[in-house]
């Protein structure tokens, strides 16, 4: 079967998996697709088994404007063969919150240069990017621990900036990340701690 079979089969697969409520509920959150089935997630990381890794068809899904093809697409993507060129691509054509989430949670947090993509995008002064940044840290340290003196000073003032933005979804995705962060040692906690408990945070 063909990429364009394969994709052509996903898609109407959907239909049999669609959720209105789920997809309406996403709606009045403010979660807006171009198309949304609702499919849940557990259902779409079923549906990835079913095809495994594959370049060509991640590419053709992510190129479709509909929620469950981009999140397909973060699965099934094998991380060590994107370019940082296809990976740039994807995050400026990314426009949702929950897709930058995939996004880290799926596939960036594996790339062989995901920690140097992280700290590129928690200092750049874009929502969704500083959203996937905090995001793929956060499972950086779950995975490998704690970060270089070098690093470890620029995600501290980072994350102090971020704590203080006018967006919920970045004060989240940085306080989860410092909580991360904080977990990984009693120095760390030590760092940590005056930013966890700062007033402006709410």
């Amino acid at each position: 079967m063909d990429t364009s079979d394969k994709l052509k089969q996903i898609k109407q697969s959907f239909r049999l998996r669609m959720n209105g409520e789920t997809s309406r509920s996403m709606r009045e959150k403010g979660l807006s697709y171009h198309i949304n089935w609702g499919v849940s997630l557990n259902d779409l990381r079923s549906m990835a088994k079913e095809y495994g890794k594959d370049y060509d068809l991640a590419i053709a899904l992510w190129k479709e404007d509909i929620r469950e093809c981009k999140i397909l697409a973060t699965i099934i993507m094998p991380a060590e063969v994107i370019l940082p060129e296809v990976v740039d691509i994807w995050m400026e054509q990314n426009s949702s919150p929950e897709i930058a989430e995939q996004l880290a949670f799926n596939l960036f947090q594996h790339l062989p240069y995901a920690s140097q993509k992280a700290f590129e995008w928690i200092s750049s002064d874009k929502e969704l990017y500083e959203v996937c940044g905090y995001h793929v840290l956060s499972r950086l340290f779950l995975k490998y621990g704690g970060l270089s003196d070098r690093a470890e000073d620029e995600f501290l003032d980072q994350v102090q900036v971020a704590l203080h933005d006018t967006s919920l979804a970045v004060k989240h995705a940085a306080f989860v990340c410092l909580q991360r962060y904080a977990g990984l040692g009693e120095r760390e906690e030590k760092l940590a701690m005056p930013l966890l408990n700062h007033d402006n945070f709410d």
